[in-house]
């Protein structure tokens, strides 16, 4: 490995060097190789089977690669630790369909979210403290739900349901968010809504999004991959991969 990829590795809090995986044949991530900087926010864009879901799995244990180099934080390795193992690491992954808990008020569902020793003994024990309960506020706060603490999740409307799924991932303290298709489904305002969201908790997380809304993407501001038949096919600003006419071809033409 050369001085400047190791300068990469070293900097980053997610370096993915020549990773492959193949399923039955199909080769679903080829040689695929991605760096994402600390405190970076980054957006990933593909076609259907490019290989975005796989990559996801890949970084949290999902699935283990047939090659290549999985590393977080510089210098865990993490082809070798399980999922659960890697969200206690700090990787938190929110799934395209909001898994809430639905009917428990939305305060409850943070109160479950929130890292503490769930071991039988302090669960007994366990009460909100002044400091979960002053994170719990404020995560309130960023997902835009103060005014539906007390409210059932199930009655939340779809996108209320996504931004109150971010904010159990918040309340893990994850290092890194992985958030698959954030937009999908909600109406346009609270799709411009969760964009001015994400953003703020970039301020103080690493966040990878998935996403197909071109105008959600464009909202976030972010530098962009494509990814496509398992590879980085372009990188950069959403203009420059937008002009790019192999990107064009295999996915904005279509």
């Amino acid at each position: 490995m050369n001085a400047s990829l190791n300068t990469s590795m070293a900097d980053s809090i997610l370096y993915l060097d020549g990773v492959n995986v193949s399923f039955d044949g199909f080769r679903a991530l080829n040689d695929l190789s991605l760096v994402l900087d600390a405190g970076e926010m980054r957006a990933i864009i593909g076609p259907n089977g490019a290989g975005k879901t796989t990559m996801m799995d890949i970084i949290t244990g999902k699935t283990r690669p047939d090659s290549g180099q999985v590393v977080f934080e510089g210098n865990v390795d993490l082809t070798k630790h399980d999922e659960a193992a890697i969200a206690e690491l700090g990787i938190g992954r929110k799934f395209q369909k909001p898994t809430v808990f639905e009917t428990q008020s939305v305060h409850d569902n943070l109160e479950l979210a929130l890292k503490a020793d769930r071991s039988v003994r302090a669960s007994l024990l366990w009460m909100l403290s002044n400091d979960a309960n002053r994170r719990i506020d404020e995560i309130l706060g960023i997902t835009r739900l103060g005014d539906h603490a007390n409210e059932i999740a199930g009655s939340l409307s779809h996108g209320q349901k996504q931004w109150l799924e971010i904010g159990m991932l918040l309340a893990q303290d994850p290092k890194l968010l992985l958030v698959d298709e954030p937009a999908a489904g909600m109406t346009d305002d609270e799709t411009a809504e969760t964009a001015r969201l994400l953003k703020e908790i970039a301020e103080s997380h690493s966040v990878v999004v998935v996403e197909h809304d071109m105008t959600f993407v464009r909202d976030l501001g972010v530098k962009v991959t494509v990814l496509h038949e398992g590879s980085v096919l372009a990188e950069g600003s959403l203009d420059s991969v937008s002009a790019d006419k192999r990107v064009i071809e295999v996915y904005l033409g279509r």
